[in-house]
């Protein structure tokens, strides 16, 4: 496919009896990252922090907070020593298996009090990882200004709420 100018081929994987998703992995593709940080840069509002969960939205959110200067965090799956004063709250994804917590340290999340904030990601499927970054954010007295992502799977495609670069299809079997 297609993404941002750049030509990959995507693994299919199984997520159920009936359904492939096609495995876009953004870790390690440093040229796919920086075209689509900047071709996504050039659609979203006006913000001023950067927010993405652990872990595939890290190397977009960083590179979109280098090209644009505005600072990035990074909400947890796990608290790490160095966190206290820790925001929290529960996510289900369709790519991590069980339920999930997202962590922001309390000094991260006094960065984000009445701040324009932008959730950055590589997909958007079912939306539950972001509607848990929405509410975390709501939490700490952050504004979402904008949602956006490389890839919107299945209906995320057909949601006016995000920004995002192409389509990534299911695949039924």
């Amino acid at each position: 496919m297609t993404i941002a100018g750049l030509e990959r081929e995507l693994p299919l994987c199984p997520i159920d009896d009936n359904t492939d998703i096609a495995a876009f992995v953004i870790f390690s593709d440093v040229e796919i990252t920086i075209a689509a940080a900047k071709a996504l840069l050039e659609k979203v509002p006006e913000f001023d922090v950067i927010v993405t969960s652990e872990a595939k939205g890290i190397p977009l959110a960083y590179e979109m907070s280098r090209q644009s200067g505005k600072p990035y965090i990074v909400a947890r799956k796990k608290i790490k020593l160095y966190m206290k004063d820790n925001v929290s709250i529960e996510v289900k994804s369709i790519t991590t298996e069980g339920k999930q917590m997202l962590y922001i340290s309390g000094d991260k999340a006094e960065m984000l009090k009445g701040k324009r904030v932008l959730i950055a990601d590589d997909v958007i499927s079912t939306g539950g990882s972001l509607a848990a970054l929405e509410q975390l954010i709501k939490n700490t007295g952050g504004e979402v200004v904008g949602k956006a992502a490389v890839l919107a799977e299945g209906v995320a495609a057909e949601r006016k709420d995000i920004i995002f670069l192409e389509t990534l299809p299911l695949f039924k079997r």
